[in-house]
Formats: C-alpha cells, structure tokens, sequence
C-alpha cells in the first residue's frame, strides 16, 4: 500500500470543515444513506497490506463499527486499511452457493472447529451436531468458562449471520442503556442516519397475514395477546420486495430456503451491501481478509507499530507482518476488542490502559426456549429465517422476546423464542499469562434472572393456553438454553475504558467503535445501537482529531 499522510482536502477540494458541513446532523439520514457521491480517487489497492506499510487509519475488523468508521474516514478523504480475521466471502462453494442453509452445515459454516456447535443442538430428543472440516467458516462458537458467545467471521462481521432485527430501544429506555450519550442527538441524528444506511424496513403487515412463511409469527402474536402482552412488528434489514418475490415463487428463495445462520445468499443487507459497499467505492478503503491483528504498541516516530498473521482457511498462519498506522480504531467486536487490550495492557504493549480495560462484558440477556402448542396451533411447515415480531414485557417483567423461526422444514407445532432480559450481571475478561489467553469470568448460574425475567412471558402463555415448555431442544432435557449469547456487548466501556467518543485513555490515536463500548446490555437486538453511535463519534472523531 502506497504512503500517504491525512489530507487536510479531500480529493474534491472540500476542507474538513466543508466535509462536515455536507454529512453533519442538519442533512440527516438521507443524505447519508448513500445519495453523496464519492469523490473520485485512484482506487486503493484490494489487499492484503504489505508487510512494512504505513497506512493513516487501521480498522480491525469490518462489522457495524468498523464499517462505519471506515466509510466516513474514507469520505473525509483518509485512506484506511481494514483487516479481517475471517474470509471475504464472494466464491461459491461447490454447491455454487457462498451460503449453506441451517439444516445442512458444513465446512462453511463454523469457524476452525471440527464439530458443528449449533445454538439448537437437539431436535426431536436426538443431537443434531456433526464432524466437519476445521475451516475459517463463518459462525464463531466461542467457548468460555460459562458460555459459548456467538460471533461473524468475515468481511461484514455479525451482519452476516444475524437474523437481521434493526431494532431501535425505546427511548425511556436510553438512558439505562449509554448513560453518558446525549439522547436527543441520537434519536434526532444518528439513529435516522444508521437506520438509513442499513437500508432498514418493515414486513407489510397485510402480507405478513396471509403468507404461508409467517404462520410461526402468527401464532406467536395470537398466543401473546391472549395472555395480555404487546406484541410487535420489528423492523429488519432484509429486502421485502424480494421476500415477496420468494413467497411468489418468482425469485430464488433465501430465507424461504433455510439460509440465515450461516450467512443468507440472496435477501439480506448486510454490511457487504451497505456500509462496505460504499467504503469501497471510495476508492479509499481496502480489506486485508484472513489478517488477525496479534500485537498495537507505540511506534517510535509517532503513530502506532501494528503486527499482523496472515491466515489460510485451515487457520495456520502462514506470514507475519508488521505495519505502521497513524491511528488505529478497534473494531473486532465486543469479545475480539476486549480480548485484544486485556492482553496488550497485560503484556506491556499498550500499559497505560486504564483500570477499565476488559470489564462491563455481558450478554444483553440472551436466554432461548421452545414451547409445544397444541394440534390446532401448526407453526408452519415452510418458515422463513428471518424473524419479523416480538413480545414486549420489558417494563412489568425485563423481557423482550423474538418470535423466532424453526426452520426445519417439517411441522414442528413449536413455537420458539430468543429473550432479550434486563440480566443485570456483568463479567471481566483478564489476561491468563500461564496459558497465554483472555479469560472471561461470567458464570453460567448467571443466567438465572434471565430465565426468571423471560418466565415472566412464557409462563403466563403456558398457563393460558394449557401448553407446556419442549425438553427436546438444547439436550438433557433443559427447557432453557442458558449457555449461550448472540449479543455480546461491552469490556471496552464508553466514558470509562475509554472517553466520551470512544478515544481509549493513556493513548491518542487509539480508538474503540464496536460494541465493545457499550455495558453488557442494549435492552433489544443490539447492532443498530453499535451503527448509531459509530456514526456519533467518528463525525466527533473527524471534526477534532483529523490534522
């Protein structure tokens, strides 16, 4: 990658301030949702970095943050490098999709493990988990002590196997939620502009009523409202012109063929659609994928020394390279990110980290269940992955469900769920020198009020409708899979590990923008929340630390 230093004008001619003055609040999200034209620039190079660059913005990793920043780096005329652990996925498979569908996984699909850990391991009573090639695959199970956190792996992080819920919290809610943010700014600014850049939409409700693939939702609605709860549509990033389109039979089906888990081949936005897309016409930007960031320390003629191992899809690391950036954001995610500073803290490459620095780690209080309706309540044969609805008890009982698929293909008569709860507990990661790894001290017992705040629903249906809990699901006979989080969220905690916009403490230059900056707890599905504040503190970011 050629050299170049932070412009004080963009190649259009516009200074910083004029930069600003064209994507600041007053245009709001339409501007922003893609209408700016790039400015024109010689494209940077694809990747990967070369050993020895220098380069004036590093983002590690490409999911909501990392792709925020990136964009509007790059729009404010700054070159920036991404480097991705995972793989960038655009080469089918020889199946000649890129995306395998949730019942039949395969080596795509789990990240250098070489068993499949499903969050849905059982079906039926029987295990459902089977040998696959170790494979830089794209669902990260991530084992620790007390729970398995699941993660993206590839260019798009998380938006790749998300369920795609664009959820924006109430906003009484806010405050609980980033305490220290301006709640007026990020529901008149940057959650319009975040919604908007996600191409976020609503199911057609008169649709959403006589299509076969929303049975499940339909009956979850019926079952929640005869029990007394508000039930609601929420808003996604899929394209519902096109879901119609696969309900017509006039498309190749997407989430009505199964695909979601392991990345959706056709429908879905996610960041590659969005966000990336645009960096990357930039011309700007460049992806290093299966590149993983192993060490950030000062570098002695300013700026910060940044060594890199190359991977191959078995996971060996067959180089290692050592690059210099003017600044670095950290964008891994909630678990990647926390990872990587407990350990450089530790190790003496980043010592002036604060006390902070690995803790306010929860799981937005993820708790799953099934629940088994009776004959006349079918969920559907044909389901599509994409979840449109949920249950809100989050003021009497500090839960909010998802009216989840079960995609199986066959009648199932269950209805099932994911809890978001108001779980108050929150775990640190450390540094283990012995064994050369992050550790994280959550505890499975942990969950407990998870469980008793999601009961706070499902028992009270159970108990109208005459149904019980399915046993069949997570093994042992459990009712609850306690064990698991999509949703990890903080360990690198805005205004504590770091200031108000995300700038870590002991080190200028150094930045958090992922979820990493957020307390362990969104109160919903949590990524539109990491998009909107990305969005509130690169434009901070840009407007005061760029030369």
């Amino acid at each position: 990658m050629s050299e170049r230093s932070l412009p004080k004008k963009g190649s259009n001619g516009l200074s910083r301030r004029g930069f600003l003055g064209r994507t600041g609040s007053i245009i709001g999200a339409v501007a922003l949702a893609g209408h700016i034209t790039p400015a024109a620039h010689a494209a940077a190079p694809p990747g990967p970095i070369a050993d020895g660059a220098r380069v004036p913005a590093l983002v590690i990793g490409t999911g909501y943050g990392g792709s925020v920043a990136a964009l509007r780096l790059a729009q404010a005329g700054v070159d920036v490098q991404m480097i991705e652990m995972g793989m960038s996925w655009d080469t089918p498979g020889s199946d000649g999709k890129i995306f395998p569908k949730v019942t039949t996984p395969d080596y795509r699909s789990f990240w250098l493990r070489t068993r499949t850990k499903a969050p849905l391991s059982n079906f039926l009573g029987f295990p459902i988990d089977k040998d696959v090639p170790k494979y830089t695959g794209i669902l990260d199970a991530e084992d620790f002590a007390g729970i398995t956190v699941y993660q993206g792996r590839g260019v798009g992080g998380g938006s790749l196997v998300n369920g795609g819920m664009a959820v924006t919290p109430k906003r009484a809610n806010f405050a609980a939620v980033l305490p220290s943010v301006n709640a007026d700014e990020m529901y008149d600014t940057y959650y319009p502009r975040a919604n908007a850049g996600l191409g976020v939409g609503m199911i057609d409700p008169a649709w959403f009523d006589t299509v076969d693939c929303y049975q499940f939702s339909r009956v979850g609605r019926k079952h929640a409202q005869r029990s007394g709860f508000a039930w609601t549509f929420v808003p996604d990033v899929y394209d519902w012109d096109y879901m119609k389109q696969e309900a017509a039979g006039t498309a190749t089906k997407s989430a009505l063929a199964g695909e979601i888990l392991y990345g959706n081949n056709h429908g879905k936005k996610s960041l590659v659609q969005t966000y990336l897309a645009q960096a990357k016409a930039t011309g700007r930007v460049a992806i290093s994928a299966l590149h993983k960031v192993t060490s950030v320390s000062p570098a002695a003629g300013g700026g910060y020394t940044v060594t890199i191992d190359q991977i191959n899809t078995p996971g060996d690391t067959v180089a290692t390279k050592t690059v210099t950036a003017d600044r670095v954001f950290f964008a891994a995610g909630s678990v990647g990110t926390s990872k990587l500073l407990v350990e450089l803290k530790a190790t003496g490459a980043l010592p002036n980290l604060n006390a902070e620095v690995g803790k306010g780690w929860g799981e937005n209080g993820n708790v799953m269940c099934g629940r088994a309706n009776h004959m006349w309540d079918p969920t559907g044969k044909l389901q599509s992955t994409i979840p449109c609805s949920g249950i809100d008890n989050w003021d009497a009982g500090g839960a909010f469900a998802e009216v989840a698929p079960l995609p199986t293909g066959i009648e199932t008569y269950a209805s099932f769920y994911l809890s978001i709860t108001k779980n108050p507990n929150r775990a640190e990661f450390t540094w283990n020198a012995a064994t050369g790894k992050a550790e994280l001290s959550w505890q499975t017992a942990w969950k407990q009020p998870s469980i008793s705040m999601a009961k706070t629903i499902f028992d009270k249906i159970n108990s109208k409708e005459g149904t019980i809990y399915r046993t069949d699901l997570f093994g042992g006979n459990k009712i609850w899979n306690d064990t698991l989080t999509y949703h990890p969220l903080g360990g690198a905690v805005l205004n504590r590990a770091t200031d108000n916009y995300g700038r870590l403490h002991g080190y200028t230059g150094l930045y958090v923008i992922d979820g990493a900056l957020i307390p362990g707890n969104a109160s919903v599905n949590p990524f539109v929340t990491i998009t909107a504040l990305a969005e509130r503190n690169i434009e901070k970011i840009i407007a005061t630390d760029l030369p």
